[in-house]
């Protein structure tokens, strides 16, 4: 069994320019990922939201409803409002709904230390409720503080936390991730490798040192599997993003780290264990 921790579904809202594959100009729904997830033999799926709106958790939550593919939705709610966990409970009250992910990554990096934000994080952290974390290394001392504070949070760096591949960088993104990763209920989506740009370059030598440091800080109970379609598509193919995986992370390791990597983490962090039973 494998399931695809990281992908999204959005309808086309760019009329008038087209930006190329991978980005708004065009619909992507989930009669186009069934086919492709089949050829891997992919089997489930988590859907995560694209957008920072109660309208793409229901638009989520129906597909969930409809695909027996989609196990679960990582949806949104306005963390820096009182009323943000009344709202939440709502939406847990559906099995597909496992996780939230505030979209910090078009946020400024102070935005996570806001009264608010913090007195909703640290309810969640109590509940051991999963987050997801779009992060940027620029997120990273902060996040750091956050979890000096409340070490419990349940959450989950996506795409590595975006390190500089392009320009060869390290360091300060490694030393950060280094201390991130000494908190045991951090895990990290081995996700959205490949350039955010159409077209563009990447290589998997140039790839493989960031992977290769998140596998060692972070061990294979603690990383998953994660396609990032469609935005993958801007730079590489499903299947490309299925072959990096594979060369930059599960040549290395033991069937059942592979069953960990490809499975059980994304099933045990999400809490998927009912939902997988039903579907």
């Amino acid at each position: 069994m494998i399931i695809d921790s990281h992908q999204h579904f959005w309808r086309k809202t760019q009329e008038d320019v087209n930006h190329g594959p991978g980005s708004r100009s065009y619909s992507y729904l989930p009669d186009q990922l069934e086919p492709i997830l089949h050829e891997h033999s992919i089997n489930k799926t988590i859907a995560v939201q694209a957008s920072p709106s109660l309208e793409e958790n229901e638009f989520l939550l129906q597909i969930a409803k409809t695909r027996k593919e989609v196990i679960g939705v990582v949806g949104w709610v306005e963390l820096d409002d009182r009323q943000a966990l009344q709202t939440l409970d709502m939406y847990k009250e559906d099995p597909h709904f496992v996780g939230i992910r505030p979209m910090i990554q078009d946020l400024p990096s102070e935005w996570l230390l806001k009264s608010t934000v913090i007195h909703n994080l640290s309810k969640l952290a109590d509940e051991n409720f999963p987050i997801d974390l779009q992060a940027n290394p620029r997120h990273l001392p902060v996040i750091m503080e956050i979890l000096d504070k409340m070490p419990h949070l349940h959450c989950v760096i996506d795409h590595i936390a975006k390190p500089p591949i392009d320009t060869k960088e390290m360091e300060p993104w490694a030393s950060h991730m280094r201390k991130i990763a000494e908190y045991p209920n951090i895990m990290c989506k081995i996700s959205g490798l490949v350039p955010e740009k159409v077209g563009a370059s990447w290589t998997t030598k140039s790839i493989l040192p960031y992977v290769e440091l998140v596998l060692d800080i972070f061990g294979p109970k603690r990383i998953m599997f994660g396609s990032d379609w469609p935005v993958c598509l801007k730079s590489a193919s499903y299947s490309e993003v299925v072959q990096l995986f594979e060369d930059t992370v599960t040549y290395k390791l033991s069937k059942s780290e592979r069953e960990d990597v490809y499975y059980n983490n994304a099933k045990h962090f999400y809490r998927l264990e009912d939902t997988l039973q039903r579907k």
